[in-house]
């Protein structure tokens, strides 16, 4: 048994029962032996073995670092390489997006990647920390959502009943949601019942990164000049 035996069971595991569904133990059974002697390969317990499954789904996540004004294609290429790998974990997707002990999985590659782009296209000093906070956000925020799993307890009549209560809501007043609502039942933040591995939501995820890569050289065009440009 090897590490990197460990991790990939440790993804499987996750990728088939969830992650709320995983234990040590249950990993430990997976591969046949005892939970002890999985902490020869991860010393740190159910935490590194986290951040080490974390890292695994996003091996390989951010583009090579391009130049000069291809900050933005660089950004487009990443939103959508981070949507792909989630696309292919889903339920890792939590994890990434609302549990610290996933920062210390994250390829520091990346995030000196995401700097070098933002840094290449203009900003510096707390306006980079800022510019580079609000491209994490973003670029898990979304898809964090996109992929949010379904209720385990009886998913079919969790999904029939919210159906139904979406319909019954009055048009008197909810006029635009009941006259738009066969666009948007399944297919909508807040009135879907899906998860994104099984009905993913494409054209929001387009319309969402080129807004906030365009809104990001708005704000680059505002920013005050540095010192080095003002001399």
């Amino acid at each position: 048994m090897t590490r990197n035996q460990v991790i990939d069971t440790a993804l499987t595991l996750i990728d088939e029962q969830g992650l709320d569904g995983f234990s040590v133990r249950e990993l430990a059974r997976a591969l046949g032996v005892f939970p002890t002697a999985l902490y020869w390969h991860v010393k740190g317990g159910r935490n590194e073995l986290l951040a080490a499954v974390a890292a695994r789904a996003l091996e390989d996540v951010s583009p090579q670092p391009g130049a000069g004004d291809e900050w933005k294609d660089w950004l487009r290429q990443l939103f959508h390489r981070y949507r792909t790998a989630l696309s292919r974990h889903p339920n890792v997707a939590p994890l990434l997006g609302a549990q610290l002990v996933s920062n210390a999985g994250v390829n520091p590659v990346l995030v000196e990647r995401i700097l070098a782009a933002l840094h290449g296209a203009g900003f510096r000093g707390v306006a980079l920390v800022d510019a580079y906070n609000a491209t994490l956000a973003a670029m898990l925020g979304y898809v964090t959502l996109e992929f949010a799993p379904a209720p385990s307890d009886e998913p079919d009549r969790w999904a029939k009943e919210f159906q139904q209560a979406l319909k019954a809501l009055p048009e008197g007043r909810y006029p635009h949601l009941q006259q738009n609502f066969q666009l948007l039942a399944n297919r909508a933040f807040v009135l879907r019942w899906e998860s994104g591995d099984t009905n993913p939501l494409v054209g929001g995820f387009e319309m969402f990164v080129e807004a906030f890569v365009l809104g990001l050289e708005r704000k680059l065009q505002t920013l005050p000049p540095t010192a080095d440009e003002r001399s």
